[in-house]
């Protein structure tokens, strides 16, 4: 009698929650990182050597020369929407089906990108930094700041995201401007315009790009030098983006009023350059900066929807089946199905 075929190996690079590893063991042989800190490249490509599937979070770099170490690797389930971290086309080349979780990020990233308007506009954490530091004596005239309500917001990139951020503005009693490479298809509330009048006309800007080729440092000296003096400039999406360093020198000159984000420069891992560490002069106390650290999606219900979207499709690949969120074609699955079989 023959034994059976052993399960093919998949490893998730970050903690998980029980269920979503308890899902995929029941098609797989799981390691898992248990740890809150992320394993370095080296050793992510050390644990993937045997592996057939892998979950990869924002943290990893996957790259040409991490698939040419990783041979027998079939299916990258990414627990992301965003997939500039990995090398698509060389995925494609070596036969490596890569899938994505298109939608589940953009509601609570766009709920995080009013929070960060509103914080940085009101001085949220300035004021609560204060009380903390100097007790409360009652009000005085200080802290005055940028409202939402008769102010003019403009989204740079109207993709689902600006779309989403769009919507919970609509109640807020401002004006909304839009820019985006395709064209907007917005309503009678919306008002599409050229990036340099968006730039040129709004109190507040927001950025809902995905990190492209041709959108890394869009948001650079020229592009803030449009901007009206005491704009804010808010970013839940990428942090190349935006150079950071040229927001810095903004800030300190007076030109613009705040920058808040979520996500910034020293995490975009494949990028190659990148600054290793945020520009010191946005974190020092009293800098005009909301800073949060990549909690976009940091919805306990959503990342677990995340995760095993993102399992789900590690398990339809390697069963042969086209997975959702596929970003390559899934042209590959038999292949799949029949060396892990």
């Amino acid at each position: 009698m023959n034994a059976p075929p052993e399960l093919p190996l998949v490893v998730l690079t970050s903690r998980v929650f029980p269920e979503t590893r308890a899902v995929l063991e029941r098609a797989a042989r799981v390691v898992a990182n248990e740890q809150p800190e992320r394993w370095s490249y080296d050793e992510v490509i050390a644990r993937c050597r045997e592996a057939t599937g892998l979950m990869a979070f924002m943290t990893d770099c996957i790259d040409r020369p991490f698939l040419e170490r990783c041979p027998k690797l079939k299916v990258i389930g990414a627990a992301l929407k965003g997939y500039d971290n990995i090398d698509v086309d060389a995925a494609s080349e070596r036969g490596v089906q890569v899938t994505i979780v298109p939608d589940l990020l953009t509601e609570p990233t766009a709920e995080l990108a009013i929070g960060l308007i509103i914080a940085l506009g009101r001085h949220i954490t300035a004021g609560d930094a204060a009380i903390r530091q100097s007790g409360f004596a009652g009000w005085r005239p200080r802290l005055y700041g940028t409202g939402i309500a008769g102010s003019t917001v403009g989204i740079v990139g109207f993709g689902r995201v600006g779309q989403a951020i769009a919507r919970r503005l609509s109640g807020f009693g401002c004006r909304i401007t839009a820019f985006d490479a395709a064209p907007i298809d917005a309503g009678v509330d919306i008002e599409p315009m050229a990036l340099e009048d968006v730039l040129a006309s709004a109190d507040i800007v927001v950025l809902g790009l995905p990190l492209t080729a041709a959108t890394t440092g869009l948001i650079d000296a020229k592009a803030i030098s449009r901007m009206r003096r005491g704009a804010l400039l808010v970013n839940p999406a990428r942090g190349s983006l935006v150079d950071e360093s040229a927001v810095a020198d903004a800030l300190e000159r007076g030109h613009l009023g705040g920058y808040a984000a979520d996500v910034f420069e020293c995490e975009d891992w494949a990028r190659s350059g990148r600054p290793m560490a945020i520009d010191p002069r946005l974190t020092r106390p009293g800098a005009r900066t909301v800073l949060t650290p990549h909690i976009g999606s940091a919805v306990t219900a959503v990342r677990r929807q995340i995760e095993l979207a993102a399992a789900t499709s590690i398990i339809d690949a390697l069963a042969g089946r086209t997975p959702g969120g596929a970003v390559n074609p899934p042209a590959q699955g038999a292949a799949i199905a029949a060396s892990t079989g």
